[in-house]
């Protein structure tokens, strides 16, 4: 017996409970009357029309004394906190005038809805300085604050967490509210929310200008009408593309030394030529001989190969007068290097568009996470050219992009180039006649070897994100 009186109890407090408050317990809101056109400067064609009308049907607008609504008229923060008030009794009780219980004859009405949404924890104790702030005009940012806490979340859930934080992050939406805004983390909430879209199509939603009452009526009903929410239509693609982005944009730019004697002072000047999209350089060297140009080809090689995503590895050389001029290619391009290189470059920008645009690339992933990514897709999407020859294209990116073959240095190169589109630091190691990638992820070195990853049947991630010393000892032993 003792079981079943809470269960009596129960059904007892249903069959007393109103199906008002049943509705707002359940977290629903009910139109308790029909919009008729009682407000003579409401039509169909209006500015929040739908917003004007349910706020009456809710039974939470009665309109001015002159039949008007008054859509374009200040809200005072007192006739906001009434507002939201009614909103809160509605969810609470099925009633909208819970809040008359805190009415005092000698003190104005806000004053009792304002204590009312302070017992219900909705808004501060100290929320107004005096009762006289209630009588003016209302800041948008202060009224995001009002309603920010009204309902909780199961009655009003936050739906576009993630299209309002990465376009809030990205200082290209919301551009008039930071953390420096007051009540910003409130203003936030309503756009997760589907409570505001702001005022333009770039979100602004003008924290410091009064609120109106049509602007207010949209918030408020978006609130009680699941169907009234809105959401941001900002296309965050944009964010996430690297269109028009060059080789020479992802060079480290270095100064150019006329007359380099050191690896450092080469690098630099190549790094400088690379930088102005170049593909020739010329230094003053008097009394070159064949042997000592021979000997600059080679230690330029060698730099290169630091970057190979650039797609050169082979060089000539021309001196004479004190000067000697390198000229950059790829073995089997001939003249069509410069062609390979951007074809090469447009096939990375897709790939790495389109990972982004899919949502297999994040905004909340490590560097880490990432690298993980383009290595999986590189061991994907190629294979191992073992017909191969010096001359063959499948020692520069545009071959993995656009045969889906080559060998190790295009392997590392349509790998780095990836990894630079996406501004991760990284060059290359060489051991004898293989090379890999060192990229610094979160701070932190690595290896990784997108080749041998590549060796088997299925990608192995063995060779991913190595420290430098199991590298490099893996690498020997592999080798010897």
């Amino acid at each position: 017996m003792r079981k079943q009186i809470p269960a009596l109890l129960l059904a007892l407090c249903l069959l007393l409970t109103s199906p008002s408050a049943q509705a707002a317990q359940e977290g629903g809101f009910t139109r308790s009357r029909t919009y008729a056109g009682e407000f003579s400067d409401l039509t169909a064609d209006s500015p929040f029309y739908d917003n004007v009308s349910a706020l009456y049907e809710y039974g939470l607008a009665n309109g001015k004394g002159d039949g008007t609504f008054g859509l374009g008229d200040p809200v005072t923060l007192g006739q906001a906190v009434i507002f939201a008030g009614r909103v809160r009794s509605l969810y609470r009780t099925g009633e909208p005038e819970a809040a008359l219980a805190y009415r005092r004859e000698t003190t104005p009405a806000a004053l009792a809805y304002l204590r009312y949404l302070q017992a219900e924890g909705v808004l501060e104790a100290d929320f107004v300085d005096g009762y006289m702030e209630l009588y003016e005009p209302a800041a948008r940012a202060q009224v995001a604050h009002v309603l920010a806490n009204v309902l909780p979340e199961e009655a009003l859930p936050s739906v576009h967490d993630e299209l309002v934080t990465v376009g809030y992050s990205s200082r290209r939406f919301l551009p008039d509210v930071d953390e420096y805004t007051p009540y910003y983390q409130d203003i936030l909430a309503l756009y997760r929310k589907g409570i505001s879209v702001g005022s333009d199509a770039s979100g602004s939603f003008l924290p410091s200008r009064p609120i109106t009452r049509g602007a207010l009526a949209a918030m408020l009903t978006r609130m009680l009408d699941p169907a009234l929410r809105v959401r941001p239509q900002w296309d965050l693609s944009a964010l996430y593309s690297v269109a028009g982005t060059s080789l020479a944009d992802l060079v480290e730019p270095g100064n150019y030394v006329l007359s380099p004697s050191t690896r450092e002072e080469l690098a630099s000047s190549l790094r400088c030529m690379l930088a102005q999209g170049s593909d020739q350089l010329t230094f003053h060297l008097p009394g070159l001989s064949e042997a000592k140009s021979r000997q600059l080809m080679d230690q330029s090689l060698a730099v290169m190969k630091d970057h190979c995503e650039q797609g050169y590895n082979q060089v000539h050389c021309t001196w004479g007068a004190g000067l000697a001029t390198l000229s950059f290619s790829a073995a089997g391009a001939g003249r069509r290097t410069q062609e390979y290189r951007a074809a090469a470059m447009e096939a990375a920008i897709a790939v790495h568009d389109r990972l982004w645009n899919e949502g297999v690339l994040r905004p909340d992933m490590a560097e880490l996470e990432k690298a993980r990514v383009y290595y999986g897709w590189i061991c994907d999407n190629c294979v191992y050219d073992y017909q191969a020859g010096d001359d063959s294209l499948s020692h520069i990116p545009y071959s993995l992009f656009a045969n889906g073959a080559a060998v190790c240095d295009g392997y590392t190169g349509a790998y780095n180039l990836l990894l630079k589109l996406e501004g991760i630091r990284c060059s290359t190691i060489i051991q004898g006649d293989h090379i890999w990638t060192v990229a610094t992820l979160d701070g932190t070195e690595y290896h990784i070897d997108t080749t041998w990853g590549d060796s088997g049947s299925e990608v192995s991630y063995d060779y991913f994100a190595m420290p430098p010393q199991q590298s490099l000892a893996v690498h020997a032993r592999q080798s010897a």
